[in-house]
């Protein structure tokens, strides 16, 4: 199949660092043993992208935890301060600055999404500026651009009204918006039943790896590794 020429853009922390609003109900063990597992599914989607691939930390001190996770070809850009709209700015900036001209946004919330969505989305940046995949919460579960974003340090982030907001700022940009899907993602321990089942007949290993440890149903226990 002929490569892709949208770069692929993972936004990413280790994973005791991550999912943290979780701890509260799941504790520290078993909020760190989901987030390492998605962070695997979102690797196991960067490993088969036919196209450039970029890691980007939350934090510079994390470059070497980044290059450690197995992606000889992937380039490490690590974020830097601010909050998520502001770090998406200035990754965006840097990396038009380095040649990249097509990007794909990622992050770890959501493991339902596969290859043929994120080529999708990928073929829209072809036609438009933006791709937005939506969340059913009212969030995004991926944001690609083929021109540079707006100002998003002022969008709602971690609402359920971030990817109306989004869309919105764009189309005040002038860019134009293409919007797909309402795909479940990871917020909340409620989310975990769900998912289990969603999983079930999805048969890449890291999502079966993830799906062995998600409660069954509302009748199982919140948390079980097997």
């Amino acid at each position: 199949m002929p490569p892709i020429d949208t770069t692929l853009v993972l936004f990413c922390k280790p994973p005791a660092l991550s999912k943290q609003r979780l701890v509260p109900e799941l504790g520290v063990r078993a909020t760190r043993e989901l987030a390492e597992r998605l962070l695997v599914c979102a690797l196991e989607d960067a490993a088969g992208w036919r196209g450039p691939v970029v890691l980007s930390p939350a934090e510079p001190a994390d470059r070497a935890w980044a290059r450690g996770l197995g992606l000889a070809a992937a380039d490490i850009v690590a974020q830097d301060g601010g909050n998520l709209g502001a770090r998406l700015n200035d990754i965006d900036s840097r990396l038009r600055d380095e040649g990249h001209g097509k990007l794909l946004f990622i992050g770890l919330d959501c493991p339902l999404l596969d290859r043929p969505a994120l080529e999708a989305a990928a073929t829209d940046l072809a036609e438009t500026d933006v791709a937005l995949g939506e969340a059913e919460d009212g969030g995004v579960v991926y944001m690609g651009n083929s021109r540079p974003w707006p100002d998003l340090t002022a969008l709602p982030w971690s609402t359920a009204r971030l990817a109306e907001a989004l869309a919105g700022a764009c189309r005040r940009a002038g860019l134009g918006v293409v919007s797909r899907g309402r795909w479940p993602d990871v917020d909340r321990t409620s989310d975990l039943p769900g998912l289990a089942a969603a999983l079930a007949g999805d048969n890449r290993p890291a999502r079966q790896r993830l799906r062995r440890c998600l409660p069954a149903g509302e009748d199982t226990p919140i948390w079980k590794v097997r």
